[in-house]
């Protein structure tokens, strides 16, 4: 599998840091900064952002649309015998720590090669209709209506695949052309095994960066995979926040909410 090599010298929150960091919340615990609805509503709309950058797993809706679309992909036979046990392998390495977080996001996608892009493209929006639809944070898709009526230009950065991606975040306003996630490289309306890019960790401040937006004013995420990008921002929000993330909020400030589970039927 062809692997993207990244620049892990700019890499600014590595386990060891986060050690450290929890020695001087021990010495000084700092005050994390919670929002109501209201007051993270609030906060977004008075910074009248000209552009806006969100996570999309986790922030914009609950749950991993990565893992579950390979899940589906298996499940619902896009997928040959041979790849799913394959990847249902590798998952299981990742898991327990054999395979990192770029490598397993890459494989992710590079194990639909050889399927017609129109295929995974409807394979995406059933998806959407099935798994993600019903998980979006209604607290998050009315700040994008807020934001996208005020004028703000959204973008949706994810290390899941562009065809879950972009399914899932037109429902919310962000067209394609501005969603920066895992892809390939697709020949002839078919998709290869090159990897385009993988935005996961210092991946996600590397693209935005790519894209020129070296110090956009808000960026909203949720685990410590969005903490280099958080970085970058004028105004971070930690949304739906993993513990590591609470962590690096409080000691830099971030406001933090907590979006409402959504109401799943059955």
């Amino acid at each position: 599998m062809l692997r993207i090599r990244q620049n892990r010298s700019r890499v600014l929150f590595q386990p060891t840091v986060l050690k450290v960091l929890r020695i001087l919340q021990n010495i000084v615990p700092p005050a994390l900064i919670r929002l109501s609805t209201p007051e993270f509503r609030n906060s977004v709309r008075a910074l009248r952002p000209s552009v806006a950058v969100f996570d999309c797993d986790g922030t914009l809706w609950s749950g991993d649309a990565g893992s579950s679309f390979m899940q589906w992909s298996m499940e619902s036979g896009l997928l040959s015998r041979e790849a799913c046990d394959w990847l249902d392998a590798r998952y299981r390495s990742y898991l327990r720590g054999d395979v990192s977080e770029l490598d397993m996001c890459g494989e992710m996608v590079q194990i639909y090669r050889g399927l017609r892009e129109a295929e995974l493209r409807a394979a995406a929006h059933t998806f959407f209709d099935l798994y993600i639809a019903p998980r979006i944070f209604p607290e998050m898709e009315q700040l994008c209506t807020d934001l996208k009526t005020a004028g703000t230009v959204l973008w949706a950065v994810s290390s899941t695949n562009n065809w879950v991606i972009e399914a899932a975040v037109e429902h919310l306003g962000i067209p394609a052309d501005r969603v920066l996630a895992a892809r390939v490289r697709v020949v002839d309306g078919v998709a290869t095994n090159e990897l385009i890019d993988v935005p996961t960790d210092e991946g996600k401040a590397v693209a935005l960066d790519r894209a020129g937006m070296k110090n956009p004013e808000a960026v909203f995420g949720n685990s410590i995979h969005d903490a280099a990008m958080l970085a970058l921002a004028q105004h971070a929000f930690a949304v739906n926040p993993s513990q590591e993330l609470l962590e690096l909020a409080a000691m830099n400030g971030w406001l933090v909410f907590q979006p409402e589970s959504p109401q799943l039927a059955g």
